[in-house]
């Protein structure tokens, strides 16, 4: 065997999103053959490739056609792709910008944003959470920091806000900053200013993916987000109810509009149906079925996956666990499955789709 022998060999070996091979993705490098031993190093989109094991045993299989007794060694490294063509003048260590939307309150995208950081830090990237919810916030709750308070420290001359860190995820808040107690009565242009402080003066460093968790409904704080930094795409949460699914439409719209056109990674259905602790795998589906898979078929944009409604999430989120740090594996399996398409979604949306242009002022 020689070099051109393997790279002939895995120019057979497709990456299954980006519908290419892996050696004109230029996904292929450092390889080395000594005998019957081959070594070499795949790149991967990024750290949380839910694909990883495919894509293996892919190249091990075109390999051993070329020498059957070929011994393949396969490191995996990552290069988080991004399409960021600003200036970067805020955010710059920031790869991709995803926000989590809903069209309307009470649908979880709270716990859905919480978890889904969760998962993607899980498969190794680094990622940061954003609570943009100025009225209502909960992320220092789900993550079981009330009561602390982030530091402010020197960078380049500049006095930044460090962010919390808990379970890995950074973490930045409203309700870091205020007493619970009081109640957060800002007009717009205030709520407009807190937000640009949250992506201009906090030191968020190097992410792989920073989450927002947006609040509910199209208003204010989405279009300053927009005009203030390239969102790389949105994830839109909604429950099944026909009232949740009504809003939901307007949350899809409100992104696709002209002066936003910002993409649409996928749609989650969250409290998809009960299932009870003692009956592992029974599904009931308490507010209806399959209302999110047929609004996503609708708007001809990807349905990420069905969250249950389990007691366990509900209770993580108010002592401050969320549910991707226990042992509900079920709710775990679910978060894993939805994040993994999420992760594979801003993956074809970086290789199919134009970089996201922050939007002209309404």
């Amino acid at each position: 065997m020689n070099e051109n022998d393997i790279l002939k060999a895995l120019r057979k070996v497709q990456e299954p999103d980006l519908k290419n091979d892996l050696v004109s993705l230029n996904m292929v490098n450092d390889i080395i053959i000594d005998g019957n031993k081959v070594s070499f190093t795949v790149v991967l989109t990024t750290p949380a490739c839910p694909l990883k094991d495919k894509i293996k045993n892919d190249c091990i299989n075109a390999i051993k056609l070329v020498n059957k007794d070929a011994e393949v060694t396969i490191d995996f490294t990552s290069n988080t792709t991004s399409l960021r063509t600003d200036k970067k003048d805020i955010l710059k260590g920031v790869k991709n910008i995803i926000a989590v939307v809903s069209g309307k309150g009470g649908v979880g995208k709270s716990t859905v944003a919480s978890n889904l950081a969760l998962a993607i830090a899980a498969g190794g990237a680094k990622v940061g959470l954003m609570d943009a919810d100025i009225y209502g916030p909960s992320v220092h709750i789900m993550f079981g920091v009330r009561g602390e308070r982030p530091v402010m420290q020197d960078v380049n001359g500049k006095g930044m806000i460090v962010p919390l860190e808990r379970y890995g995820i950074k973490l930045m808040s409203i309700g870091l900053l205020v007493d619970e107690k009081q109640a957060v009565v800002w007009r717009g242009p205030m709520v407009s200013s807190a937000i640009r402080q949250f992506v201009s003066d906090v030191d968020w460093g190097d992410l792989d993916y920073l989450i927002i968790d947006m609040p509910p409904g199209t208003g204010d704080i989405h279009l300053t987000i927009v005009q203030t930094v390239p969102v790389t795409g949105v994830i839109v949460v909604t429950t099944p109810q026909l009232v949740a699914l009504a809003d939901a439409k307007k949350g899809i719209a409100m992104f696709s509009q002209a002066g936003l056109k910002v993409p649409v990674i996928g749609l989650v259905e969250n409290m998809s149906y009960f299932t009870p602790k003692e009956l592992p795998d029974a599904k009931y589906y308490i507010f209806g079925k399959e209302g999110g898979q047929k609004l996503a078929s609708e708007f001809d944009i990807p349905f990420l996956g069905e969250i249950p409604l389990v007691q366990s999430i509900r209770e993580g989120g108010d002592v401050g666990i969320p549910v991707m740090m226990s042992d509900d594996e079920i709710s775990k399996n679910a978060f894993i499955e939805f994040s993994d398409n999420a992760i594979r979604g801003i993956a074809m949306r970086n290789a199919q789709l134009p970089a996201t242009e922050v939007s002209a002022v309404f």
